[in-house]
């Protein structure tokens, strides 16, 4: 599922799936920077000061794939968090060209798993613009690489 919404002079994203694994197990792939690597489509990541998922951490995360002829990096800072449930971060530096970028993870039980919500929204600009071209193809994917992963460490 992919929504695009623009309240108040924001874009936003959003894509939804549902896993067979608990939400515990997807979890501990998106509450730690360093695991995503290992199920999405980023080469490195890694933190800037103390590991962790509590408001305040800085990660940094590098993309595989070339996007606008570069590898994107993105430093983001965690907002808030509702263990096991919740992330919201803020992208903070890096060479994304978006002002107020704002993302949110949610994990949700649901009969036989877990319904995983991601969804990001930024200022409306020409570049902005540009960015949501890429970014409504790519948090589907995102999603499917994701619930993928859950999947397999549940079937562990």
């Amino acid at each position: 599922m992919f929504h695009l919404v623009q309240p108040s002079g924001r874009l936003r994203v959003q894509a939804e799936h549902v896993t067979s694994a608990a939400p515990q197990a997807v979890w501990a792939l998106v509450s730690d920077a360093t695991q995503y690597p290992r199920w999405g489509p980023w080469s490195a990541a890694g933190y800037q000061g103390t590991a962790g998922h509590s408001p305040g951490t800085v990660y940094w995360l590098r993309s595989a794939n070339r996007a606008y002829g570069r590898h994107v990096t993105t430093v983001e800072r965690i907002e808030e968090v509702d263990e096991g449930s919740r992330i919201v971060y803020a992208v903070v530096g890096g060479n994304m060209p978006v002002r107020g970028y704002r993302g949110e993870v949610t994990l949700t039980a649901v009969p036989g798993g877990t319904r995983v919500s991601w969804a990001a929204s930024w200022d409306t600009t020409l570049r902005g613009r540009l960015v949501w071209r890429g970014l409504r193809d790519f948090f589907p994917a995102l999603l499917t690489s994701l619930t993928a992963a859950a999947d397999r460490e549940a079937g562990s």
